[in-house]
């Protein structure tokens, strides 16, 4: 599956941003998808990840309540509504998706990646 990710920018404390991974190649609704992000000199890390049917969700703690992931399989599309932003949230953001079950918080536990989209929160 391909995934292409979008809607990064650059957004004022307190802001918000809505991104989106558009996914093809095989079916969407096959696939857990996972939002991650990576920041400059740290590792990637987990933010959000969604169930195939969009049924169950699960956040970050540090990330809980201020984002939210949704999908929409008819679109083939996952969301990541991102709310009162802070400085620290500036990074880029990938989508990913996997057909494994469990695992989801883990990078290794994803089998595509998208290209990243990046968000920059200034002060």
């Amino acid at each position: 599956v391909q995934l292409q990710a979008s809607g990064g920018g650059l957004v004022q404390v307190g802001g918000s941003l809505r991104l989106s991974c558009a996914a093809s190649g095989r079916t969407f609704s096959a696939y857990t998808m996972g939002w991650f992000r990576q920041a400059l000199g740290k590792e990637r890390e987990f933010v959000a990840a969604i169930s195939r049917g969009g049924g169950s969700t699960y956040y970050a703690d540090s990330r809980k309540g201020r984002f939210t992931i949704s999908r929409n399989n008819a679109k083939n599309t996952v969301y990541l509504q991102m709310d009162i932003l802070k400085p620290e949230d500036t990074a880029i953001y990938y989508c990913a998706a996997t057909s494994k079950y469990g695992g989801y918080y883990l990078t290794e536990g994803y089998d595509y990646w998208g290209q990243g989209t990046l968000v920059t929160v200034s002060s």
